[in-house]
């Protein structure tokens, strides 16, 4: 994917180096190595520059990502997606339940990954696929893929300092008590499975969720989560630990009479956008199938 990125350098930064400057917007040492590579890759003022020079009040910096590599392990699949927001940085979808975000053996051409990689292909784009936040298979919902190695990393780095906030709606068993709360559970792998956790006083990492209860009937109740901390199944977890399991889930209960896959959703994004600072925020409305409350 290529982008052209500039920057009118303020009296802030007269005279610092470009790779300094750059450090400063969120650049990586190991994006600027790759940019360094590319064929007039930084310019001032229109002029090839290196990033040991310097910098003046007034100048345009523009920062040139050419990338002509693709993912090579993901083939193009023309499938249906819900593309919520897109820009030159970074495209929001909305994932449907029973969609695996990347190939695996098991799943090589029905994924998240290969119906972008269709999607860019038909506009003559590379793609090397990037995703943010990677969703179960079964889980629904928000997820943000990153379309240059710059917002790549910048979102990655927002990611691991829980700049990037998400809400999830789940549907779980029985009438969760009291209504509001936080879960502070360590979480571990469970002993000889590949796949599932517990929670784990002695072993666990730290795992904290914040939870509210929104609606009840009779025999569920609807549940806004928000994520401290992001351990594999964190919120499948905590919810059955705290005695009120997600229905539909296969793994850790497996109550299918009103859904066919856990009920988890995510609801809510909000972070400020990487390359231009903006605050962004989406939301995809509970899907039909969770329409259960």
């Amino acid at each position: 994917m290529n982008r052209i990125i500039k920057y009118k350098i303020s009296e802030d930064f007269n005279g610092m180096r470009i790779d300094t400057f750059l450090h400063l917007k969120g650049y990586s040492s190991q994006n600027l190595t790759q940019i360094k590579r590319m064929p007039k890759s930084i310019l001032v003022n229109g002029i090839h520059y290196y990033m040991r020079q310097t910098l003046t009040t007034g100048d345009i910096l523009e920062v040139c990502i050419l990338e002509q590599e693709v993912s090579k392990k993901i083939p193009p699949v023309k499938l249906p997606l819900d593309i919520v927001y897109e820009d030159e940085d970074l495209i929001v979808l909305n994932k449907p339940a029973g969609m695996p975000i990347h190939p695996s053996m098991k799943n090589y051409e029905n994924t998240l990954a290969n119906g972008l990689a269709y999607y860019y292909e038909q506009q003559e784009k590379a793609f090397v696929f990037r995703c943010n936040n990677r969703l179960d298979r079964d889980t629904s919902g928000l997820t943000i893929v990153a379309k240059h190695l710059v917002s790549a990393n910048i979102l990655s780095t927002m990611s691991s300092k829980r700049e990037i906030h998400r809400e999830y709606l789940a549907i779980v068993q029985g009438h969760v008590n009291p209504k509001e709360g936080t879960i502070d559970a360590p979480i571990a792998r469970k002993p000889d499975s590949i796949m599932e956790r517990i929670v784990d006083f002695n072993h666990g990492e730290q795992a904290i969720t914040h939870y509210k209860v929104l609606k009840t009937n009779e025999k569920y109740s609807l549940v806004s989560l928000v994520l401290k901390t992001g351990r594999t199944h964190q919120i499948r977890v905590h919810m059955k630990y705290l005695g009120y399991p997600l229905i539909g889930d296969f793994l850790y209960n497996p109550n299918c009479e009103d859904i066919k896959r856990q009920a988890l959703h995510s609801h809510k994004l909000e972070f400020n956008h990487p390359i231009t600072g903006e605050k962004m925020e989406f939301v995809a409305p509970l899907p039909d199938d969770m329409d259960l409350v």
